[in-house]
């Protein structure tokens, strides 16, 4: 076999598993979804909803093997507030959920987006249906972000990605109590050129817990004649020092195949918020968005993942200076 472009995800063969003909009310369309397993095995799924007005809200839908099954909540789930929030003007965008312990809740950090562009929001929820908002943590223009699952010695850890003079990259920022964050560090790089991931990259679903360390699942943006190219590659990164990269994959390993991933509101788009680790230990459900119109699924093994770091990656090399924004 070949290491360096072996199929890593196996897309499931009812893709897509939601669409907008699912749904108990009017929308227009669904994708990019948190995910998380809860305390009794059932996979929920927080959906991003895009009403006719091109506003998002989300919408819980329970599944009890993460596959089919799938129970909608009738009404939506965490709706937009803006005369409390006024963050949320125009919506709420792509949730990532992480399960903190100490808290004994989950921690759903996502996009807010006003006239200001888009930040980044935090609510902590033990039920997912009632839920403690703690506003904008990171001012616009930032996103695509998620919190740690427990704190990097005194300090809770948050993966976001502002839009700066250097660029999109993917940053880490520490805080002692979820409202005041600093101590900001860049963690992974767009790279330069001519790269299916130069000039503009994310973090997809949260970072993946391992005995080698925290495995991430990122998204690089192309531009193209034809427009954008969403893909995804790989990176691993130290458990104590997470802006550390130990390895960093130089091919993208998931992207926009199928004509449901190629043809939609957005085109060649495949977009992770989600993904939930089986009772093995090792099996991975990603839930992705594609084409921004209808939630997939795709299958993984975190072992097969680390083994294709490893054969394929290597250390990533830093270019932008971080201690400006300290």
């Amino acid at each position: 076999m070949n290491l360096h472009y072996p199929i890593l995800f196996h897309r499931h063969q009812d893709n897509p598993i939601l669409t907008a003909n699912d749904w108990p009310y009017p929308i227009h369309t669904v994708f990019n979804p948190g995910a998380t397993r809860l305390a009794d095995g059932t996979t929920l799924l927080l959906c991003r909803v895009e009403d006719r007005r091109g506003h998002s809200h989300f919408c819980a839908a329970r599944s009890a093997n993460g596959i089919d099954g799938w129970q909608i909540e009738n009404t939506p789930t965490m709706v937009p507030d803006p005369q409390r929030r006024p963050e949320e003007l125009w919506g709420i965008e792509d949730p990532r959920i992480t399960y903190v312990p100490e808290l004994e809740r989950y921690a759903v950090v996502y996009t807010s987006f006003a006239r200001g562009g888009p930040g980044v929001s935090l609510a902590l929820t033990a039920d997912f249906r009632d839920f403690e908002y703690f506003g904008n943590v990171m001012q616009p223009e930032d996103k695509d972000a998620t919190l740690l699952p427990h704190r990097i010695g005194q300090s809770w850890a948050l993966i976001h990605r502002p839009v700066g003079p250097t660029g999109a990259h993917i940053w880490i920022s520490y805080s002692p109590d979820l409202r005041h964050w600093g101590s900001h560090k860049v963690m992974l790089e767009a790279r330069l050129g001519a790269w299916w991931d130069a000039n503009k990259i994310g973090l997809s679903p949260p970072l993946i817990e391992t005995s080698e360390g925290w495995l991430m699942i990122y998204h690089g943006v192309r531009h193209t004649p034809a427009g954008c190219l969403y893909r995804l590659g790989l990176a691993l990164f130290d458990l104590k020092t997470p802006e550390k990269c130990l390895l960093r994959g130089e091919n993208w390993v998931f992207g926009p195949e199928t004509p449901y991933e190629r043809n939609g509101d957005v085109g060649y788009v495949t977009f992770p918020c989600g993904v939930t680790v089986e009772d093995d230990g090792d099996t991975l459900h990603m839930y992705y968005g594609a084409a921004d119109s209808c939630i997939a699924l795709a299958t993984g093994s975190i072992r097969t993942l680390l083994e294709w770091l490893h054969a394929s990656g290597r250390p990533a090399r830093r270019t932008v200076d971080d201690r400006r924004c300290q």
